[in-house]
């Protein structure tokens, strides 16, 4: 079985669940195009609940003032608690619990990976300063981040999230060669890309790719590949080199 399809593994449809207080926010761009189509068609599944309705006064609050002064609101534990818990009771209790932070685990490829082997993933957004730091302890949930910056929410990183993992999914590309190819398999960037016309703007696809040589143009993309993780991602290809050396050395 093929580690590109880690889905795969799972018997039942890969099951995405959010926490949020705008849950008009979804499925957004993950309800359009090949994921939308996908999750019409049962691939996949996506409940989104929203956090408010686990407040208990009248006016819905889920936030308030942070202890030792400062600026901003900080969402409440208990609201949080209730919301999480009320997933569990609707759900049962997700495989993996996420709560989308910019001090998290940054999310890359390898970490795509596991989510979407997992059978479900429950993925928590914060608003404001963010939540009470004890029902993150008491619930063990994982915190994920997009990289090095901030945005005013969760629901946009959650996202992310859940297409970076559909497209994973058997069936939701059509071609399963498109994933296999794609930038971080092998822990290498992709290749460039051309299509029609041949020549545009003086600027003409390269031969090899018109020669009709499958080797050659396997062996060029291959070098490619190389090339452009060695300059831009310097980083990737320093891992690369010490994995293939520790393979080398058994």
């Amino acid at each position: 079985m093929s580690m590109s399809h880690p889905a795969a593994l799972n018997p039942s449809p890969w099951h995405a669940q959010v926490l949020t207080l705008f849950p008009e926010m979804f499925p957004g761009v993950v309800g359009q195009s090949l994921a939308g189509r996908a999750l019409e068609d049962g691939l996949w599944k996506l409940d989104v609940l929203n956090i408010r309705d686990f407040a208990t006064d009248k006016h819905r609050t889920v936030d308030d003032t942070p202890y030792g002064g400062g600026a901003g609101m900080v969402m409440r534990p208990d609201v949080i608690a209730s919301a999480l818990r009320g997933a569990e009771q609707q759900f049962g209790r997700a495989a993996r619990r996420i709560y989308l932070s910019p001090r998290g685990r940054v999310l890359n490829q390898a970490l795509v990976e596991e989510l979407v082997a997992a059978p479900s993933v429950l993925m928590l957004c914060g608003r404001y300063e963010g939540v009470d730091q004890r029902v993150l302890d008491a619930e063990e949930l994982e915190e994920v981040s997009l990289g090095d910056f901030v945005l005013a929410g969760g629901e946009v990183a959650a996202l992310t999230l859940i297409e970076a993992c559909t497209r994973l999914i058997p069936g939701v590309m059509g071609n399963a060669q498109t994933v296999d190819e794609e930038s971080f398999s092998g822990g290498l960037l992709e290749y460039p890309h051309y299509t029609r016309p041949p020549v545009w703007e003086n600027r003409a696809v390269p031969d090899v790719l018109i020669s009709g040589h499958h080797e050659k143009v396997k062996a060029w993309r291959q070098q490619q590949s190389e090339s452009l993780t060695r300059e831009r991602r310097p980083d990737l290809w320093e891992i690369r080199e010490k994995l293939k050396k520790i393979e080398k050395n058994g």
